[in-house]
């Protein structure tokens, strides 16, 4: 989620909420005069190059990449997605349509989405829903929609850094079903929706998620408390009896300090039970700041500690990582061109190769993001 026009915050919210492209001009379709003005098509292109300064110990001597989201392979120039993203309102109804071509979409969005034969008919989907708002105060939403769990988005425009956190890897990416969103107060919202499993358009687990948000905005500080429980694994023992459950707990919060400072927070907590007995998971804090240097140059610093958790009666150590991102934000027109300098660095087993001392990965990647 992004500030590089209006806020971070703003940006954040209109991409995860998946209501329109971030800060980018909204094209509108005129091609004849009655044309509907409430249509709008927006959307964006990215592309990379990525150079791996750090090895691996064994004898191919194999670079090592990150292990978070789209950024996998080494040492080559890359491609993201092209992605479109089209709205419609008319009076209390309206639609979202959002479509991706490339290994970024397939990558976010085709985890669940295989037919009998094997295939992947549905993993451009990123977002398909309906909304109905009877009042101003209350919005019903039926569909396939963005995450309202954590920081960061799917798309590129969105985040002020190019490669992605561990947090947004690990958490879900999308969800299928229904919610509602409740004007309480001003400054004051909630929703409360019945899904899918997570990351699935359709029911791969028998069952349901329900997951909830409390949001509060006063002045320059925006926060979301959000939470989702539901089941992950059907016939979790051997013998084919019982079912693992998760939840997940995630705060964001964003503060603009002033015009030119904006500063950005995510935790989150994963755990999985059986039984009512824990059996791991995760907790990561992501810290951020971006800096508004100039009306064409932004400079953005993402430090982030993440750590697997262990299951209810193991005491050893669980492996880490601690990952520190800096990256520049370039606008030329509506290109944004992204250099990023990223380190991370693991403990008690978390690697990035096969060998115990492959604990840290070292990389440059320059990036470009065309928003239309």
């Amino acid at each position: 989620m992004k500030l590089y026009t209006p806020s971070l915050f703003t940006l954040l919210f209109l991409f995860g909420a998946g209501l329109t492209a971030q800060d980018a001009p909204v094209v509108v379709l005129e091609e004849e005069e009655e044309a509907p003005k409430s249509f709008r098509l927006s959307g964006y292109v990215d592309a990379y190059y990525q150079a791996n300064f750090a090895n691996s110990a064994g004898e191919d001597a194999t670079p090592l990449v990150f292990g978070s989201s789209f950024t996998d392979f080494p040492n080559t120039f890359g491609i993201g997605n092209v992605n479109l993203l089209a709205e419609k309102s008319f009076g209390k109804v309206s639609f979202v349509g959002q479509i991706g071509f490339g290994p970024r979409a397939v990558a976010a969005n085709s985890d669940s989405n295989l037919d009998e034969a094997g295939t992947n008919f549905a993993s451009t989907v990123q977002q398909l829903y309906v909304t109905y708002s009877p009042t101003e105060a209350v919005t019903f939403t039926l569909g396939n929609f963005g995450t309202f769990i954590g920081y960061e988005v799917i798309d590129a425009p969105a985040n002020m850094n190019y490669s992605m956190s561990y947090l947004f890897s690990n958490g879900p990416f999308y969800h299928t079903g229904a919610k509602v969103d409740f004007a309480l107060a001003e400054g004051f919202g909630a929703m409360i929706g019945v899904f899918n499993d997570t990351d699935s358009k359709f029911d791969a687990i028998a069952g349901k998620h329900i997951g909830g948000q409390l949001s509060a905005e006063a002045g320059g500080l925006a926060a979301y408390l959000n939470a989702i429980y539901g089941k992950e694994q059907e016939d979790f023992l051997d013998d084919g009896v019982g079912d693992l459950n998760e939840l997940q707990v995630d705060l964001t919060a964003t503060l603009d300090v002033n015009e030119s400072l904006m500063l950005g927070i995510n935790a989150s907590s994963y755990s999985t039970s059986f039984e009512g007995a824990g059996q791991g998971g995760f907790f990561g804090t992501a810290l951020y700041a971006t800096v508004a240097a100039t009306e064409t140059f932004d400079f953005s610093l993402r430090g982030e500690y993440f750590g697997l958790t262990a299951a209810e009666g193991v005491d050893t150590e669980q492996p880490s990582v601690l990952a520190l991102t800096a990256s520049g934000n370039f606008t030329v027109g509506e290109l944004r061109i992204v250099p990023e300098l990223r380190f991370d660095t693991g403990s008690n087993g978390f690697t990035f190769g096969e060998e115990a001392s492959d604990d840290s990965a070292f990389a440059f990647i320059l990036a470009g993001v065309y928003a239309f």
